[in-house]
């Protein structure tokens, strides 16, 4: 006898408890449902709008899709939220313009050569601390070095100190 798909109703499984999302009647294994405790989908849309972060504009406060740094649901809420703010205002972490006015400092003091070598290209001359904190910027600290010996002052020794090690 061949299956035609008509199942029996004797057969067919009665709901057993209510999607999640949308509060339609399904049947879902007991396991399951203990398992998640409670939270059962009819479908992979209700399960995605389950999934769904959402969280209120900064201006307007309607709900939007949160994601990494959003704090406005439109351009016109944006503009709104940065009304008063005043960026590059004393530029505070400007890392590159203070490490610019560093190596500048040290020209006027040392010359614009390689204090170990002596080579005086200075475009390309690099700013070197001595006892390697990055937020040390005492003069006596600082160093103007070219790039071949900040090589050998920073990766030749760990390399060296490596291959010892392994012997």
């Amino acid at each position: 006898m061949w299956y035609t798909g008509l199942v029996p109703e004797k057969y067919k499984r009665k709901p057993n408890t209510l999607c999640f999302v949308c509060k339609i009647p399904i049947y879902r294994r007991p396991v399951e449902i203990s398992k998640n405790e409670g939270r059962v989908f009819c479908s992979m849309s209700c399960y995605g709008l389950s999934s769904r972060k959402e969280g209120p504009c900064a201006v307007c406060g309607k709900l939007m899709l949160a994601s990494l740094n959003k704090k406005t649901c439109s351009r016109s809420c944006s503009n709104k939220y940065r009304i008063g703010i005043k960026y590059k205002l004393g530029r505070p972490k400007d890392v590159a313009r203070t490490f610019r006015i560093l190596k500048l400092r040290l020209f006027e003091e040392r010359g614009k050569k390689c204090e170990r070598c002596g080579y005086n290209k200075h475009e390309i001359l690099q700013v070197h601390h001595k006892n390697r904190k990055r937020t040390d910027n005492n003069v006596e600290n600082l160093e103007i070095i070219c790039p071949n010996c900040h090589y050998e002052e920073h990766l030749l020794k760990k390399f060296i100190k490596k291959i010892n090690l392994e012997k």
